[in-house]
């Protein structure tokens, strides 16, 4: 059936109105990375869509290596990263035309974990290191009730894993029964059912489900890692292909703005300022 002058019309006319509204559609920020990084993200990501129903923005988790991997392939627009960028993956960014560029958006302490039910409540960073290289495997010798040590890690894909290798175990390898998990997430739920467990996790994955303990006799919180105090201390990273512009640029600089270090703080970790 041949269309009249008027359907013909207004077909071309509501065409035009699809093509326009694409067009003014903002472009759609691909996240991916750190699970250490990722509630940070999830919630300015929530905030910031609210703000600007014309963006969107997509976060996923995997990991620190999966991010900054994620970024070098060109499948994800910002890497989020508990640790910095390695030599390795510096070298082959820059030889696919990568520029890996960082934005501190958070600090964090690693918490070293155990179960509440657990008598332990401080730690040396020797003994931890004893421990996680497999030199002391039963809890009486740490001052412990006798029993078993449950030993829980990251796996190496892991930016949390890299940082507290470096920083609590001087780079030591950890012992081969160590139960490897694939977020801090898993960790924290592993020790809150192990009451013999022990793990590290993000300071936003501490809840009362588990009992962070003294490292050195310093217990991780905002002061204690501003000052550098708490031994355990990182910086939280952003990574984007060169400067951020567009529409990363306008994330990241609200991940900055102090409604999103208010977000940082809402969710456990500490804000820059």
């Amino acid at each position: 059936m041949r269309k009249t002058i008027e359907e013909v019309t207004l077909h071309c006319f509501m065409l035009f109105l699809f093509m326009m509204t694409q067009s003014f559609a903002g472009e759609t920020v691909t996240i991916k990375g750190s699970t250490t990084v990722l509630p940070i993200a999830q919630a300015a990501a929530e905030a910031f869509m609210e703000e600007n129903p014309g963006e969107s923005i997509s976060v996923q988790g995997g990991g620190s290596g999966v991010g900054i991997a994620s970024l070098i392939d060109g499948t994800c627009d910002i890497a989020d990263a508990s640790r910095p960028i390695k030599d390795e993956e510096l070298d082959k960014a820059i030889s696919r035309g990568i520029d890996p560029q960082a934005d501190v958006i958070a600090m964090d302490g690693i918490a070293v974990i155990v179960h509440p039910s657990n008598s332990i409540e401080a730690f040396t960073k020797k003994e931890i290191r004893a421990i996680y290289t497999g030199r002391v495997s039963d809890w009486s010798q740490v001052g412990g009730s006798s029993g078993k040590i449950v030993v829980i890690s990251r796996d190496s894909a892991s930016g949390t894993f890299e940082a507290f290798n470096e920083l609590a175990l001087d780079k030591a390898k950890v012992r081969p029964d160590a139960l490897l998990q694939a977020s801090n997430q898993a960790v924290a739920t592993t020790v809150a059912k192990t009451p013999g467990a022990i793990g590290y996790v993000g300071l936003g994955y501490v809840s009362d489900r588990v009992k962070a303990v003294t490292v050195d006799g310093i217990i991780p919180s905002k002061e204690t890692i501003l000052s550098g105090e708490y031994a355990l201390s990182r910086p939280l990273f952003m990574y984007t292909n060169g400067k951020p512009k567009g529409a990363v640029k306008k994330f990241i600089d609200f991940v900055l703005s102090d409604k999103g270090q208010l977000l940082v703080e809402e969710n456990g970790y500490v804000a820059l300022k």
